[in-house]
């Protein structure tokens, strides 16, 4: 279980640092507070948990996208950032998933 949390605690801190460089500080401190709610042992935290996990992959799909249509555009190469961005957002949906494993329902209550 500890590694669950440690594996969300660091798509928390990705998607986080992702938001840092966008300027958006409001994201950067729910996702930097995000993984304390493991200490809430209740199913909506977990439930929460795991859509704030689900988001940062669809942010990461997103990025992705804008990135390669920019890149493009201006002619560049855009495959291997696509890739990088692609596993980040696969990263984040596993992060997510793991969280629906039976040890964790059974310390959340559900």
């Amino acid at each position: 279980m500890l590694i669950r949390i440690v594996l969300y605690a660091l798509t928390a801190l990705l998607i986080g640092a992702h938001f840092y460089r966008a300027g958006n500080m409001v994201m950067v401190m729910i996702c930097v507070a995000a993984p304390f709610a493991f200490l809430y042992r209740r199913w909506l935290s977990l439930v929460l948990l795991q859509a704030l996990a689900y988001g940062a992959a669809v942010t990461w799909l997103y990025t992705a996208w804008q990135l390669v249509q920019m890149r493009q555009a201006l002619g560049q190469k855009w495959a291997l950032a696509a890739a990088i961005l692609g596993a980040v957002a696969l990263y984040s949906l596993l992060s997510g998933l793991l969280l629906n494993s039976r040890v964790m329902r059974a310390r959340y209550g559900k």
